[in-house]
């Protein structure tokens, strides 16, 4: 398929996610990989399509009431925010990195299971800090029974870091409790060894929560 082809196959996935359909249904459709729906769509609100109801199913109003919320304060929060200042992208990483990143010096290691959180954290990362692409590592947490070739595949797409620079990735048992699994490419953790730049988001960090970067 060529490069025009992609996009139009691209654009018509953002019109089926903006219509509430779901990834395995866009996937289906396109005859693509979720991951590839995955990225495609990212940032087009949605909305699931209400389920059709029949003789022995039940409309459920404080769902769909709920569901009009979150979308309407979703909304209201990218109005809000809009486009992030310079400034505020980076006390905005550290924040991130505050909540999600290790504090052992010598090692920047942010993990999450978030796709968007991920993306934004590499963003940041390579943004205020001198990165040498070729150090940067990747390891994935996936239960078993999950496909490992496409969880590290969906990463590698969104950190842009090649595979061949991931390390072994870790796997742990499925839950039999849980029936199914929200996190299919599991948790991702990104990992830069370099003392200096560790110590540089620390700073950030501690400068951060001081007092004097509280509004008074």
């Amino acid at each position: 398929m060529g490069y025009r082809g992609k996009v139009e196959e691209q654009q018509q996935a953002r019109v089926m996610r903006a219509r509430g359909k779901t990834l395995l249904e866009i996937a289906t459709a396109l005859q693509v990989s979720k991951s590839s729906v995955s990225l495609w769509v990212r940032g087009v609100p949605y909305r699931p399509t209400p389920r059709r109801t029949g003789p022995n199913q039940r409309r459920q109003p404080l769902r769909e009431r709920r569901l009009r919320e979150i979308a309407d304060l979703d909304r209201a929060g990218r109005e809000r925010i809009g486009v992030l200042t310079d400034d505020a992208f980076l006390a905005a990483g550290a924040a991130l990195y505050a909540g999600e990143g290790s504090k052992g010096d010598g090692r920047v290691n942010f993990a999450n299971t978030d796709p968007a959180m991920i993306q934004f954290f590499c963003a940041w990362l390579r943004r205020y800090f001198p990165i040498d692409e070729a150090r940067l590592r990747i390891r994935v947490y996936l239960h078993e029974g999950l496909s490992l070739d496409d969880a590290e595949e969906h990463w590698s797409r969104l950190t842009r870091v090649p595979r061949h620079q991931f390390q072994n990735a870790h796997r742990v048992p499925a839950d039999a409790s849980i029936r199914n699994n929200r996190h299919e490419y599991g948790c991702c953790y990104v990992v830069y060894c370099s003392s200096p730049v560790h110590r540089s988001i620390m700073g950030l960090v501690r400068a951060l929560l001081s007092s004097n970067a509280i509004p008074g």
